[in-house]
């Protein structure tokens, strides 16, 4: 299917071109061609097992870890394939981070959560150096003030916000250049979900941002581009505010639309 909209973006950080995704014999992604803009936030929406998770994983390898999960295509990141067999994927997700619907820490305290990527990818050569990267990430996230006196207590005792946040503050430790979120406010409440929406607004001077959405207002809050996915196909994608009031595709109008969903 051919996409409407613009699947270019001005500066892209990553470029995918005619990306396939195969689950055994499903195909559960059909020749998607797409632009992810430097300090962009592109937002991915679409009826439930549309295949926009499926999609967000590939841009970090994570169906690498499914079985009989096959990728086609090509995605770059910063002109570099990342499906190239030479490429170091530990490395790929340092630089191209996650986070998931589920706040997910480790069963560490606050302070090793955010030490841990740094110290494995050897980002501190000292203590100091290593509580600079935690203080800077946890500040970054947000989160500083509030767990600032309580670092050596553990990440699974702070509430289902705080420790979505202290997922970003993680990510960010390894000096990402991408991060992907994928529902990161499905679990959480409205008050919650606005600080992480706030959060999106100030990481992506720095970063830039994917992230996957059942929220429609959520999308229109925080992305500056937005991709609508049905059924496998990337139906239509461009700026977020014409996407919403100007659609171009009519199955993007009914989806906005309410009529189905």
């Amino acid at each position: 299917m051919t996409t409407v909209g613009e699947i270019h973006a001005v500066n892209p950080r990553m470029t995918c071109r005619r990306v396939n995704v195969y689950y055994g014999d499903k195909h559960a992604i059909k020749n998607v061609s797409i632009d992810i803009g430097r300090n962009e936030v592109l937002a991915m929406i679409g009826p439930s097992g549309c295949g926009k998770s499926t999609f967000l994983r590939c841009l970090n390898r994570m169906n690498d870890t499914i079985e009989g999960c096959r990728v086609t295509g090509t995605i770059t990141l910063d002109g570099q394939d990342i499906y190239d067999p030479d490429l170091d994927v530990v490395l790929l997700r340092a630089q191209v981070g996650m986070v998931f619907q589920k706040p997910n820490p480790f069963p560490k305290s606050i302070y090793d959560n955010i030490a841990y990527g740094p110290k494995i990818h050897g980002l501190a050569q000292t203590r100091a150096e290593l509580d600079e990267i935690v203080e800077t990430s946890l500040r970054k996230a947000g989160l500083w003030d509030e767990v600032k006196d309580r670092l050596d207590h553990p990440g699974t005792g702070l509430s289902g916000g705080q420790q979505q946040r202290l997922c970003i503050a993680r990510a960010i430790a390894v000096s990402p250049e991408v991060i992907l979120m994928d529902e990161p406010c499905s679990a959480l409440d409205p008050i919650a979900t606005a600080r992480i929406e706030e959060l999106i607004h100030e990481l992506r001077e720095q970063y830039t941002i994917v992230i996957v959405t059942h929220s429609m207002q959520q999308a229109a809050r925080v992305s500056q581009r937005t991709a609508f996915f049905h059924l496998g196909d990337l139906i239509e994608v461009g700026p977020t505010d014409r996407i919403f009031t100007r659609p171009r595709h009519p199955l993007t109008e009914d989806y906005i639309t309410g009529r189905f969903g």
